[in-house]
């Protein structure tokens, strides 16, 4: 073989370059809101859902080559692994495609909370606000979320909400894909009674509410204690008059019995 001459691997790796790294690597979100995520039954895959409040942040990118959106979700006193709660949406203006990071899926702490099906609609729409003619690429889906049934369920049902299209080459359901979509195509909807935004002059109200609310509380159980202590008080007189009343009559019959034996 001569110089000049190259061998089809040399020639596939010439003819795909590998992608320029993506920029605003270090970029944080700038926009917070609360969430409120509703009280549930208790799950038996996943346990307890009290009521919780937890932030979502966000910030925004764009340049001629590509647009951003960067989503975290935060827990109150709950730490979490960098790559849980994160999403980022890529647009490439070149190709007209939307692709999403981190590619090994989306991570959601708490489950089964509707916090992922959220962040997707969140990420459609902003994307359909100018690009809805923008494709989405298709995806794998990872093995690991097939090896649980009901994990695999609520997957799927999570992207088929979104409208996506997902596929599998296998009975065993173990091969996921998701089917090329067009933007436009996706649907932006959340489970609203799992999830809600939180206002701050809504959480000032709810906050006076349950201010209001205690208050209540304290006013019935100090009520319930002045109940109490009369009852003791009551309680009290009742045991003294009690033992007067049979200290007498012990007396009365000590003395019947002195009278009777000293006649």
């Amino acid at each position: 073989m001569t110089d000049t001459q190259n061998s089809p691997a040399a020639e596939q790796e010439e003819a795909a370059p590998e992608r320029a790294p993506l920029p605003w690597a270090d970029v944080q979100v700038e926009h917070r809101k609360m969430l409120r995520l509703a009280p549930l039954q208790t799950d038996r895959a996943t346990g307890a859902r009290p009521l919780r409040f937890i932030e979502f942040g966000y910030a925004e990118r764009s340049n001629k080559d590509y647009s951003l959106l960067r989503m975290v979700v935060s827990l109150p006193g709950q730490r979490v692994r960098k790559e849980q709660n994160h999403l980022d949406v890529w647009v490439e203006h070149e190709t007209r495609r939307v692709f999403f990071e981190p590619e090994s899926g989306l991570q959601i702490e708490p489950l089964n909370r509707g916090i992922g099906r959220f962040l997707l609609a969140q990420a459609t729409q902003w994307a359909q606000k100018k690009w809805s003619h923008y494709r989405v690429d298709g995806f794998e889906l990872a093995n690991k979320d097939a090896l649980n049934e009901d994990t695999r369920l609520r997957r799927d049902h999570v992207l088929r909400t979104l409208g996506l299209d997902v596929v599998y080459a296998d009975a065993q359901h173990l091969k996921g894909s998701v089917k090329d979509i067009q933007v436009g195509e996706l649907q932006s909807q959340w489970n609203t009674e799992k999830l809600q935004f939180v206002e701050i002059l809504e959480a000032a109200q709810m906050l006076q509410q349950a201010e209001q609310n205690l208050e209540e509380l304290e006013g019935k159980l100090r009520k319930q204690e002045e109940k109490v202590t009369k009852y003791k008080r009551e309680d009290t007189g009742l045991r003294f008059t009690i033992t007067c009343l049979v200290a007498f009559a012990v007396f009365q019959a000590g003395l019947l019995i002195w009278i009777a034996t000293h006649r």
